[in-house]
């Protein structure tokens, strides 16, 4: 049995229980959808770079029962590490359940599908969840109340901030943005990719520099060694010299004539 296969049945059966980890259906319907998912997933990576957050991952909060679950369009639970997992089994991650969800609504989403969703959410201990309509420019939001446990409806105007992510949701009158704790906005796919094409040009950038430094120091070192071996060559030829004039005035003395005075 290979490894992965090993690997695999490890993560989809436990106690001869199959979880899926996949639906089939795809992450979005539409690309304004897509778009939305992974501005929110990106942008929480970077604001909370110790923490897991997934797009489209099963979450399984019972264990012994895999028809309990729901893929949130994005979660974020504090506290966990990042790391690769087909999929969220609460019972494996200390029983910590996702504090943050957020759902994208896009033309497909019904009525009673949505409901459902909160119904699961408020009952596995999801502190704050977050449904936009990015068509119609709408923000709904819900926290859970200490006093009763349930998630309740957020009234507020313009914008609001979350409590456990400290991130600010505006909204303008024909979008929603989200800004970073430092004040920063989350950056939009076409940012992203910009973002990363510019990073690329300033690594290709830093290699040339790099390479051109690496050049010149070459350079620098070939003359220096050029500059040493010119002075060798002048010490070994004076060197040369010096010899055959004392192998000649050696020869002259023996013929009985002082070299010193010629």
């Amino acid at each position: 049995m290979s490894k992965r296969y090993q690997t695999f049945l490890y993560e989809a059966l436990e106690d001869g229980i199959y979880y899926p980890d996949s639906d089939g259906e795809p992450m979005a319907e539409n690309t304004t959808q897509y778009n939305w998912i992974v501005m929110l997933k990106e942008g929480l990576e970077a604001e909370r770079p110790n923490d897991f957050i997934a797009a489209d991952l099963f979450w399984y909060p019972v264990q012994g029962d895999p028809t309990i679950r729901y893929a949130p369009d994005v979660m974020v639970a504090l506290g966990r590490p990042k790391g690769e997992r087909p999929s969220y089994k609460q019972w494996r991650e200390e029983n910590v359940a996702p504090q943050i969800v957020f759902e994208i609504l896009s033309p497909g989403n019904r009525r009673a599908e949505m409901k459902d969703k909160f119904k699961f959410y408020e009952k596995y201990q999801v502190e704050e969840y977050y449904v936009y309509n990015p068509d119609k420019n709408k923000l709904e939001i819900w926290e859970r109340d200490t006093i009763d446990n349930t998630l309740k409806t957020v009234n507020f105007v313009g914008g609001w901030t979350s409590p456990r992510l400290g991130i600010r949701f505006q909204l303008s009158s024909n979008k929603m943005q989200i800004f970073h704790t430092d004040g920063s906005t989350f950056l939009t796919v076409q940012e992203l990719r910009d973002s990363l094409k510019q990073m690329v040009i300033e690594k290709e950038k830093e290699r040339a520099e790099k390479e051109k430094e690496r050049i010149e120091k070459e350079k620098e070192r070939a003359e220096k060694e050029k500059e040493r071996a010119e002075k060798e060559s002048i010490i070994l030829i004076a060197e040369k010299e010096r010899t055959e004039k004392e192998r000649l005035k050696e020869k002259l003395r023996l013929l009985g004539i002082d070299p010193d005075t010629i």
